[in-house]
Protein backbone atom coordinates (compact mmCIF):
# COMPACT_ATOMS: atom_id res chain seq x y z
CA UNK A 1 0.00 0.00 0.00
CA UNK A 2 1.48 3.42 -0.93
CA UNK A 3 2.19 5.62 1.52
CA UNK A 4 0.30 9.12 2.30
CA UNK A 5 1.53 11.88 2.27
CA UNK A 6 -0.85 13.52 4.66
CA UNK A 7 -1.27 10.34 7.13
CA UNK A 8 2.71 10.59 7.00
CA UNK A 9 2.85 14.04 8.20
CA UNK A 10 0.25 13.42 10.51
CA UNK A 11 2.30 10.75 12.15
CA UNK A 12 5.56 12.35 12.44
CA UNK A 13 5.40 13.63 15.91
CA UNK A 14 9.38 14.55 15.84
CA UNK A 15 8.79 16.37 12.71
CA UNK A 16 6.06 17.99 14.27
CA UNK A 17 8.12 18.87 17.23
CA UNK A 18 11.79 20.11 16.62
CA UNK A 19 12.83 20.50 20.02
CA UNK A 20 11.87 16.69 20.53
CA UNK A 21 15.41 15.39 21.25
CA UNK A 22 15.68 17.83 24.33
CA UNK A 23 12.48 16.88 25.73
CA UNK A 24 13.43 12.82 25.96
CA UNK A 25 16.51 13.85 27.42
CA UNK A 26 14.69 15.59 30.00
CA UNK A 27 12.63 12.79 30.40
CA UNK A 28 15.57 10.81 30.62
CA UNK A 29 17.84 12.95 33.31
CA UNK A 30 14.14 13.07 35.27
CA UNK A 31 13.98 9.63 34.95
CA UNK A 32 17.46 8.45 36.67
CA UNK A 33 17.08 10.98 39.53
CA UNK A 34 13.71 9.17 40.23
CA UNK A 35 14.83 5.66 40.06
CA UNK A 36 18.18 6.70 42.04
CA UNK A 37 15.99 8.52 44.60
CA UNK A 38 13.70 5.64 45.01
CA UNK A 39 16.29 3.33 45.19
CA UNK A 40 17.93 5.32 48.17
CA UNK A 41 14.50 5.41 49.88
CA UNK A 42 13.54 1.87 49.29
CA UNK A 43 11.02 2.22 47.12
CA UNK A 44 11.84 0.74 43.64
CA UNK A 45 12.63 -3.01 42.78
CA UNK A 46 14.21 -3.18 39.43
CA UNK A 47 14.69 -5.31 36.50
CA UNK A 48 11.71 -7.52 37.67
CA UNK A 49 11.45 -10.32 34.89
CA UNK A 50 7.67 -11.26 34.01
CA UNK A 51 8.73 -13.58 31.04
CA UNK A 52 12.03 -14.99 29.53
CA UNK A 53 13.26 -12.57 27.10
CA UNK A 54 15.23 -9.63 28.57
CA UNK A 55 13.26 -6.92 27.57
CA UNK A 56 9.99 -8.77 29.75
CA UNK A 57 11.07 -6.88 32.24
CA UNK A 58 9.43 -4.58 34.90
CA UNK A 59 10.41 -1.67 37.69
CA UNK A 60 8.23 -0.95 40.64
CA UNK A 61 7.75 1.85 42.71
CA UNK A 62 6.06 2.59 45.45
CA UNK A 63 5.32 1.48 48.92
CA UNK A 64 4.29 -2.10 48.18
CA UNK A 65 6.88 -3.76 46.33
CA UNK A 66 6.27 -7.38 47.13
CA UNK A 67 2.75 -8.05 47.31
CA UNK A 68 2.27 -7.41 50.78
CA UNK A 69 0.49 -4.32 51.41
CA UNK A 70 -2.71 -2.86 50.36
CA UNK A 71 -1.91 0.26 47.87
CA UNK A 72 -3.54 0.70 44.94
CA UNK A 73 -1.79 -0.47 41.70
CA UNK A 74 -1.29 1.49 38.54
CA UNK A 75 1.04 0.16 35.54
CA UNK A 76 2.35 2.60 33.14
CA UNK A 77 3.31 1.62 29.34
CA UNK A 78 5.41 3.37 27.55
CA UNK A 79 5.71 4.34 23.88
CA UNK A 80 7.81 4.52 20.93
CA UNK A 81 5.58 3.91 18.01
CA UNK A 82 5.64 -0.10 19.04
CA UNK A 83 9.32 0.24 17.66
CA UNK A 84 11.78 2.69 19.94
CA UNK A 85 12.49 2.79 23.55
CA UNK A 86 12.10 1.21 26.93
CA UNK A 87 10.96 1.82 30.21
CA UNK A 88 14.36 3.17 31.62
CA UNK A 89 13.41 7.03 30.36
CA UNK A 90 10.16 6.87 32.41
CA UNK A 91 10.80 5.95 35.39
CA UNK A 92 9.58 9.31 36.68
CA UNK A 93 5.50 8.94 35.49
CA UNK A 94 5.93 6.73 39.18
CA UNK A 95 6.92 9.91 41.18
CA UNK A 96 2.49 11.59 40.63
CA UNK A 97 1.01 8.71 41.80
CA UNK A 98 3.51 7.49 44.11
CA UNK A 99 3.12 10.59 46.10
CA UNK A 100 -0.54 9.74 46.84
CA UNK A 101 0.34 5.91 48.35
CA UNK A 102 0.07 4.30 44.64
CA UNK A 103 2.63 1.56 43.72
CA UNK A 104 3.51 1.90 39.60
CA UNK A 105 4.79 -1.08 38.08
CA UNK A 106 6.96 0.15 34.39
CA UNK A 107 7.10 -2.62 32.32
CA UNK A 108 9.78 -2.91 29.03
CA UNK A 109 8.16 -4.95 25.90
CA UNK A 110 9.59 -6.98 23.12
CA UNK A 111 9.51 -4.02 19.94
CA UNK A 112 8.60 -4.42 16.28
CA UNK A 113 9.54 -5.88 13.76
CA UNK A 114 11.33 -8.62 16.00
CA UNK A 115 8.33 -9.12 16.76
CA UNK A 116 4.90 -8.87 15.43
CA UNK A 117 2.20 -6.37 17.14
CA UNK A 118 0.04 -9.41 18.39
CA UNK A 119 3.33 -10.58 20.20
CA UNK A 120 4.02 -7.40 21.47
CA UNK A 121 0.18 -6.63 22.83
CA UNK A 122 0.49 -10.20 24.46
CA UNK A 123 3.69 -9.09 26.20
CA UNK A 124 1.76 -6.56 28.42
CA UNK A 125 -0.92 -9.31 29.24
CA UNK A 126 1.87 -11.22 30.61
CA UNK A 127 3.14 -8.41 32.55
CA UNK A 128 -0.74 -7.61 33.60
CA UNK A 129 -1.41 -11.63 34.61
CA UNK A 130 2.20 -11.52 36.55
CA UNK A 131 1.42 -8.25 38.27
CA UNK A 132 -2.28 -9.79 39.39
CA UNK A 133 -0.29 -12.89 40.24
CA UNK A 134 1.89 -10.65 42.47
CA UNK A 135 -0.49 -8.55 44.46
CA UNK A 136 -3.67 -10.39 44.27
CA UNK A 137 -5.66 -7.27 43.35
CA UNK A 138 -7.15 -5.19 40.03
CA UNK A 139 -5.49 -2.50 38.63
CA UNK A 140 -5.20 1.00 36.27
CA UNK A 141 -3.49 0.89 33.26
CA UNK A 142 -1.97 4.55 31.55
CA UNK A 143 0.09 4.71 28.76
CA UNK A 144 2.09 7.30 26.29
CA UNK A 145 1.26 7.22 22.18
CA UNK A 146 1.72 3.07 21.34
CA UNK A 147 1.38 2.77 25.01
CA UNK A 148 -1.96 4.20 24.93
CA UNK A 149 -2.82 2.07 22.54
CA UNK A 150 -1.67 -1.09 24.23
CA UNK A 151 -3.78 0.54 27.64
CA UNK A 152 -6.90 0.09 25.35
CA UNK A 153 -6.07 -3.61 24.54
CA UNK A 154 -5.22 -4.11 28.11
CA UNK A 155 -8.92 -2.83 28.79
CA UNK A 156 -10.36 -4.81 25.89
CA UNK A 157 -9.03 -7.96 26.77
CA UNK A 158 -11.42 -10.96 28.09
CA UNK A 159 -9.66 -11.97 30.85
CA UNK A 160 -11.31 -14.89 31.92
CA UNK A 161 -11.13 -16.13 28.21
CA UNK A 162 -7.68 -15.48 28.52
CA UNK A 163 -6.74 -17.54 31.54
CA UNK A 164 -9.79 -18.86 33.33
CA UNK A 165 -8.17 -18.56 36.66
CA UNK A 166 -8.21 -14.83 36.16
CA UNK A 167 -10.92 -12.80 37.45
CA UNK A 168 -13.31 -10.39 35.00
CA UNK A 169 -12.10 -7.68 36.32
CA UNK A 170 -8.50 -7.52 36.48
CA UNK A 171 -7.61 -4.56 34.20
CA UNK A 172 -11.14 -2.11 33.58
CA UNK A 173 -9.59 1.22 34.46
CA UNK A 174 -7.41 3.09 32.61
CA UNK A 175 -5.68 6.60 30.82
CA UNK A 176 -5.04 7.12 27.86
CA UNK A 177 -2.30 9.89 27.06
CA UNK A 178 -2.04 10.39 22.73
CA UNK A 179 -3.18 7.01 22.27
CA UNK A 180 -3.33 5.03 18.97
CA UNK A 181 -6.68 3.45 18.76
CA UNK A 182 -7.46 2.99 14.79
CA UNK A 183 -4.29 1.12 13.49
CA UNK A 184 -5.55 1.20 9.82
CA UNK A 185 -4.01 4.32 9.05
CA UNK A 186 -0.71 3.20 9.99
CA UNK A 187 -0.90 1.11 6.68
CA UNK A 188 -0.25 4.14 4.41
CA UNK A 189 2.77 5.38 6.46
CA UNK A 190 6.17 4.51 6.65
CA UNK A 191 5.51 3.51 10.19
CA UNK A 192 4.33 -0.13 8.67
CA UNK A 193 7.35 -1.30 7.58
CA UNK A 194 8.68 -2.16 11.13
CA UNK A 195 4.81 -2.65 12.15
CA UNK A 196 4.42 -5.02 8.95
CA UNK A 197 0.76 -5.13 9.83
CA UNK A 198 -1.60 -6.52 7.00
CA UNK A 199 -5.63 -4.68 6.62
CA UNK A 200 -6.69 -7.62 8.21
CA UNK A 201 -4.27 -7.75 11.19
CA UNK A 202 -4.95 -3.73 11.64
CA UNK A 203 -8.70 -4.07 12.38
CA UNK A 204 -7.52 -7.04 14.62
CA UNK A 205 -5.51 -4.70 16.48
CA UNK A 206 -7.72 -1.33 16.51
CA UNK A 207 -9.23 -1.38 20.12
CA UNK A 208 -11.81 1.47 18.44
CA UNK A 209 -13.08 -1.50 16.70
CA UNK A 210 -13.30 -4.22 19.06
CA UNK A 211 -16.28 -5.35 21.40
CA UNK A 212 -15.85 -4.74 25.11
CA UNK A 213 -15.86 -8.19 26.79
CA UNK A 214 -17.05 -6.28 29.84
CA UNK A 215 -17.95 -3.07 31.30
CA UNK A 216 -14.73 -0.53 31.60
CA UNK A 217 -13.65 3.00 31.96
CA UNK A 218 -11.20 4.77 29.81
CA UNK A 219 -10.33 8.50 29.81
CA UNK A 220 -8.21 8.95 26.43
CA UNK A 221 -6.10 12.52 26.83
CA UNK A 222 -4.07 14.08 23.76
CA UNK A 223 -2.02 17.64 23.88
CA UNK A 224 -3.81 20.44 22.23
CA UNK A 225 -1.02 20.81 19.70
CA UNK A 226 -0.88 17.52 18.67
CA UNK A 227 -2.13 16.65 15.15
CA UNK A 228 -5.78 16.49 13.66
CA UNK A 229 -5.10 12.94 13.23
CA UNK A 230 -4.10 12.33 16.71
CA UNK A 231 -7.72 14.32 18.30
CA UNK A 232 -9.57 11.75 15.99
CA UNK A 233 -7.98 8.82 17.64
CA UNK A 234 -9.13 9.59 20.92
CA UNK A 235 -12.11 10.73 19.92
CA UNK A 236 -12.89 7.82 18.32
CA UNK A 237 -12.45 5.19 20.77
CA UNK A 238 -14.37 7.44 23.55
CA UNK A 239 -17.26 7.38 21.09
CA UNK A 240 -17.09 3.81 20.02
CA UNK A 241 -16.14 2.66 23.27
CA UNK A 242 -19.29 5.20 24.84
CA UNK A 243 -21.91 3.80 22.94
CA UNK A 244 -21.12 0.26 24.16
CA UNK A 245 -22.18 1.55 27.59
CA UNK A 246 -18.35 2.05 28.82
CA UNK A 247 -17.13 5.33 30.82
CA UNK A 248 -15.29 6.91 28.72
CA UNK A 249 -14.22 10.66 27.79
CA UNK A 250 -11.97 12.47 25.70
CA UNK A 251 -10.09 16.03 26.37
CA UNK A 252 -7.22 17.90 25.04
CA UNK A 253 -4.01 19.12 27.37
CA UNK A 254 -4.14 22.51 26.78
CA UNK A 255 -0.94 23.88 25.41
CA UNK A 256 0.56 19.96 25.39
CA UNK A 257 2.57 18.73 22.52
CA UNK A 258 3.34 14.82 21.77
CA UNK A 259 5.93 15.11 24.10
CA UNK A 260 4.54 17.02 27.30
CA UNK A 261 1.66 15.60 27.29
CA UNK A 262 2.67 12.75 29.62
CA UNK A 263 4.77 15.58 32.02
CA UNK A 264 1.76 16.11 34.66
CA UNK A 265 1.91 12.64 35.98
CA UNK A 266 5.20 13.23 37.42
CA UNK A 267 3.31 16.44 39.04
CA UNK A 268 1.71 14.80 42.38
CA UNK A 269 -0.60 18.21 42.16
CA UNK A 270 -1.26 17.69 39.15
CA UNK A 271 -4.87 17.31 37.23
CA UNK A 272 -3.94 14.07 35.51
CA UNK A 273 -2.05 11.97 38.75
CA UNK A 274 -5.38 13.32 40.43
CA UNK A 275 -7.54 11.48 37.92
CA UNK A 276 -5.01 8.94 37.59
CA UNK A 277 -4.66 7.82 41.35
CA UNK A 278 -9.29 7.97 41.35
CA UNK A 279 -9.17 5.26 38.48
CA UNK A 280 -6.06 3.27 40.46
CA UNK A 281 -8.28 3.20 43.90
CA UNK A 282 -11.40 2.73 41.35
CA UNK A 283 -9.81 -0.53 40.32
CA UNK A 284 -8.88 -1.72 43.77
CA UNK A 285 -12.79 -1.50 44.32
Amino acid sequence: MSIDPHLEKEYDNRGRVPEHPALIANWTEQSTAYRAQSMADGTALLDVAYGDDPRQKLDLFGPDLDGSGESPLLVFIHGGYWRALDRGPFSHMAKGPNAHGVTVAVPSYRLCPHVSLSELVDDLRQAIVFLYHRYKRPMAVTGHSAGGHLTACLLGTDWHAYDPSLPANIARHGYAISGLFDLEVMLKTSLNADLKLSPEEARCLSPALWTLPAPVELDAVVGSTESDEYHRQSRLIAERWGAQGAQTSWSLLESDNHFTAIMPLADPKSPMTQRVVALAKSAQG
